[in-house]
């Protein structure tokens, strides 16, 4: 039990973590200061995240990596949109 507490909690964290950036990204509609190749190399991690948290039927991982990808797409896709104009 006081594993699976460590493993949502982390998760509950992580996950959060990306809303300011979201946020100020989606208010300023800029996001010159978010490194695209970090961001990039960050979702391929996220994504291997997702794989081995299905291989492993783990429901933190699995939950927050998929949230995670879910925000740091939007802000990939905020960045790709706003630098266009």
């Amino acid at each position: 039990m006081e594993k699976e507490f460590f493993g949502y909690f982390a998760a509950i964290l992580t996950t959060v973590a990306f809303l300011p950036q979201l946020i100020k990204t989606l208010k300023t509609k800029k996001a010159d200061d978010v490194s695209l190749i970090t961001l990039i190399m960050f979702i391929i991690g996220v994504l291997s995240w997702i794989i081995y948290g299905y291989k492993i039927s783990s429901l933190p991982i699995l939950a927050a990596n998929s949230i995670t990808l879910i925000l740091n797409l939007l802000i990939l896709i905020s960045k790709i949109y706003f630098s266009r104009k």
